[in-house]
């Protein structure tokens, strides 16, 4: 989060071991039927068995799968091999393996599907060999095989694979939802002859679309404090067929503004009062002794594991608000609230001091290469939690000193950062880096956009940036214009409302009323009509009704999507503005022109068009969209949104 000035208007298995059989089943997604169940496997024979029939997962995502049951006999069977079974080409599927009274076999291999279809698949258990209970063949990534356990029989037969499923679409959602005040009301379409107020023109295509997400950060978890509330919250955010069902989550690396308290992974000890001439700041730890994990896991990694039983299909990125404060220089002294937000009694001065808040990153040999390892060693240990972070950011707003968690960046100094050190460090373990977050497009004399130029021309630094993160400021910038050689642009932060440089800031608490609501509905129109941004994330997903972070020294009381308060979860105008994009709009989507209304428009992987539209006016129970070669209607509210999705 940050400090402006101003803001804009809106602007396979198969495994055959003695006497086993087993299904082989792909995944299924929300809306893709069960596959059938696997046959039961044949009884062993008295000798020796014959190998298990290999199956194959039909293309697309499977349906789940049951493997039958198999027994072997009693005699000492002979060596069988399972057969090998392919998944179907969309993300591998949850099935179970059928049990067996073990033989010597060898365990199947399995292939998860590969695309971005439905939920992922639990690591396969091949069937064993071997006399005793249950030695385990070879691991796949699709299906859940069967342990063997007993005597030694023949080879059962593999069981039959599961039904194809499709690829990457929508759930089975309603034709039309429309929302207004904090309501969620899913209506009919009907066929109209009248005049369109939307027309959408799918032949009109656009950007490819990414998807839409939201931050994970500490004190959302926090607020979250009764299982019934993190139930809710979940579901309400990344279930397909009930929630946003959001495809990306951002992970701080170390302490957000909205963390509980400061901290990154390799600092220890209190977050002391800094003083002039750094004479109490941390010692360096260029060797990482100290980095740790355990911070993360009290809230961050049990958030994120949760949303991830959700959406299995979530992704991530991740930014760090600060690197750990032995890697700085110097720290923010000055009081950002000012006269109207102030937290403290001064309104020129930091009300308390941090190492943590702003100064200015060395540029160093040893305090980059370490900082690269930090990188490394988070992204690493994020994957053993199963959380498997694809995107990184070198710094979050690099162009803004705050009260709060933060890190000035020189260009030149952030150059050598992408080309020499975090890129280098990032492609050795498949991870891409973004260019960003940026934000500040002018304020104090500083600007991101002079950072961005500078890495994107020096040929080195790149070839490592895959895309670019905007924000605030600089988000308004691409809203009317900017762009940066070519590469995709996210929308990496929402802003968050209640502004305290405003006369209208709202001292008590978060408004999220429908104003922010309104709000929100222009930010992220315009950056996907105008800024032509492939993705677009929200700030905090979970607060409580404050909304107040960590900043030591600016009263800011920020919104958020969901409002947890007084053991319950409530959700804002704000959330079903996103919605009403995210729920509806699937990732690999094309961007398609519209004309009349208020409207944002998009093209399915599957060929369904979906409309998005606010009318600020009074009601219309024959409210017409021209889509898909057709005229429909239904009752659009006042001031409120709606969703339109045909398939044609």
């Amino acid at each position: 989060m940050i400090r402006l000035v101003s803001i804009s208007s809106f602007g396979f298995l198969t495994i055959s071991s003695l006497g086993l059989a087993l299904s082989v089943a792909a995944c299924s997604s929300d809306d893709t039927p069960a596959g059938t169940s696997g046959g039961s496997g044949a009884v062993g024979g008295s000798t020796s068995g014959s190998a298990g029939t290999p199956g194959t997962g039909g293309t697309g995502t499977g349906g789940t799968g049951t493997g039958g049951t198999g027994t072997g006999g009693t005699a000492t069977g002979g060596t069988g091999t399972g057969g090998t079974a392919t998944g179907g080409t969309g993300t591998g599927g949850t099935g179970t393996g059928g049990t067996a009274t073990g033989g010597t076999g060898t365990g199947g291999t399995a292939t998860g599907g590969t695309g971005t279809g439905g939920a992922s698949g639990s690591a396969g258990i091949g069937a064993g060999g071997g006399a005793g209970p249950g030695m385990m063949g070879g691991a796949g990534t699709g299906m859940m095989g069967g342990a063997g356990t007993g005597m030694i029989g023949g080879a059962g037969m593999a069981g039959a694979a599961g039904s194809a499923g499709t690829g990457n679409v929508t759930p089975n959602l309603p034709p039309v939802v429309t929302s207004t005040n904090g309501t969620w009301t899913a209506g009919t379409l009907a066929d109209s002859t009248g005049t369109a107020t939307v027309t959408v023109n799918d032949a009109s295509a656009g950007q490819t679309w990414e998807g839409f997400g939201g931050a994970f950060n500490e004190l959302g978890w926090k607020y979250l404090s009764t299982t019934d509330m993190q139930t809710q919250a979940l579901k309400l955010l990344f279930d397909a067929a009930d929630g946003a069902h959001f495809a990306w989550g951002r992970i701080p690396m170390g302490a957000s503004d909205y963390a509980v308290d400061r901290y990154t992974c390799d600092d220890t000890g209190t977050d002391v009062t800094a003083m002039s001439g750094d004479s109490n700041r941390p010692p360096a730890d260029t060797s990482l002794a100290k980095f740790s994990l355990d911070r993360d896991n009290q809230k961050l990694i049990p958030y994120i594991q949760a949303a991830q039983k959700v959406n299995p299909n979530l992704k991530f990125w991740a930014s760090p608000w600060t690197p750990p404060v032995w890697m700085k220089t110097g720290f923010m002294t000055g009081n950002g609230g000012g006269t109207t937000a102030s937290l403290c009694s001064s309104t020129t001065a930091a009300c308390k001091p941090s190492y943590f808040d702003g100064g200015t990153v060395k540029n160093d040999d040893a305090t980059l290469s370490a900082y690269a390892k930090y990188y490394t060693n988070f992204v690493n240990g994020y994957k053993e939690k199963g959380i498997n972070i694809e995107l990184v950011s070198p710094q979050n707003e690099p162009g803004y000193e705050q009260n709060y968690p933060s890190a000035l960046w020189d260009k030149a100094t952030y150059t050598s950062w992408v080309g020499k050190y975090l890129g280098p460090a990032m492609k050795a373990i498949n991870v891409k880096v973004m260019l960003g977050t940026l934000s500040n497009a002018g304020d104090s004399g500083r600007t991101d956009l002079d950072i961005s130029s500078a890495v994107l021309a020096d040929a080195t630094a790149k070839s490592f940036v895959t895309v670019v993160g905007a924000q605030w400021g600089v988000l308004d910038k691409v809203v009317g214009g900017q762009t940066f050689s070519g590469l995709p642009i996210w929308a990496t932060e929402h802003k968050c409302g209640n502004y305290p440089w405003m006369s209208s800031y709202n001292k008590t608490k978060a408004p999220n009323d429908q104003a922010y609501g309104v709000e929100s509905w222009g930010y992220i129109r315009d950056a996907i009509n105008k800024g032509k941004v492939t993705s677009y994330s929200a700030w905090n997903m979970v607060l409580d009704a404050s909304g107040l972070g960590n900043d030591t020294s600016r009263d800011w009381k920020q919104d958020a999507l969901l409002v947890a308060d007084s053991g319950k979860v409530t959700p804002t105008q704000a959330y079903y503005v996103f919605r009403h994009f995210s729920q509806y709009v699937v990732p690999g989507a094309k961007v398609v022109g519209t004309s009349g209304g208020d409207a944002v428009a998009f093209k399915n992987p599957d060929g369904s068009l979906v409309a998005v539209m606010y009318n600020s006016g009074a009601a219309n129970a024959a409210y017409v969209v021209s889509i898909g070669g057709k005229k429909v209607q239904f009752s659009m509210p006042a001031a409120g949104w709606a969703t339109v999705m045909v398939k044609p």
